[in-house]
């Protein structure tokens, strides 16, 4: 069984066709990419799948459940992540306390119990800690724990993110487009921890990327969008040589 299967979703904006008759079978583990020009609708489909806009048709179903235009809180319990092209972190909240923020996913006292700081309070609290510590060892920041979110380097941030994304323990990650604004040896840091995560979480992994050498290294399959509807669609190396992306994504 598909992680993520995907029918026929699509969406209007005023009379404007968005995305149209978008469909995609993800299996557990797998690598996918999604691509297309500026305004093709990637950033729309995240949004359908992750509860920001509800779809007018299609249907979106995440390891046997149908999630179609559940609300956000609800599509994230029930195991999607996301990161975003703009990097939404708690900059004025530590770097452990960004990650603890993904693990109230699966931990929770209650607001009694947090104000008079009952015991269990501190025995989930501690718990959070070890566990985020845990993330933050993996992404090389446990370093940096106790560093404003918001005081450290770039590549960094999108680590920092990625971690607080997995503290929630998804079925699916889904990462729009982590390599904006890096530099060189940057997203080659950032293809090494993608493919860690994938290996290390057994994570399946959605991604959105407009680096084509990023997108050539670590995708396995692709989905063209193009003006919302799909260009192509299969193996990355055809789907890369085939002449109508070469033409409407590569602008040859």
């Amino acid at each position: 069984m598909a992680v993520l299967e995907v029918t026929n979703l699509g969406i209007s904006f005023g009379g404007l066709r968005a995305v149209d008759n978008f469909h995609v079978s993800i299996e557990k583990g797998q690598l996918y990419g999604l691509i297309g020009p500026n305004g093709a609708g990637k950033t729309t489909v995240f949004n359908l799948l992750t509860g920001v806009y509800k779809p007018d048709s299609g249907s979106v179903v995440l390891d046997g459940t149908d999630i179609t235009g559940k609300r956000t809180i609800e599509i994230n319990h029930a195991g999607v992540a996301r990161t975003f092209q703009n990097i939404r972190l708690f900059k004025a909240m530590t770097v452990l306390d960004n990650v603890k923020t993904g693990l109230h996913n699966h931990h929770s006292y209650s607001t009694f119990t947090g104000i008079f700081r009952l015991p269990k309070y501190y025995r989930v609290e501690k718990e959070m800690d070890e566990q985020a510590m845990e993330l933050l060892k993996v992404f090389d920041l446990d370093g940096e724990a106790d560093y404003l979110a918001g005081n450290l380097p770039y590549g960094k941030q999108r680590k920092l993110e990625i971690a607080r994304a997995l503290a929630t323990d998804p079925k699916l990650l889904l990462l729009d487009e982590p390599a904006a604004g890096m530099n060189p040896n940057e997203t080659q840091e950032l293809m090494d921890t993608i493919r860690f995560v994938r290996e290390h979480f057994d994570m399946t992994i959605l991604l959105i990327e407009h680096d084509m050498r990023l997108v050539g290294g670590i995708c396995e399959e692709l989905t063209v969008l193009n003006f919302g509807e799909i260009l192509c669609q299969g193996k990355t190396s055809t789907v890369l040589n085939d002449p109508q992306v070469i033409k409407a994504y590569l602008g040859e």
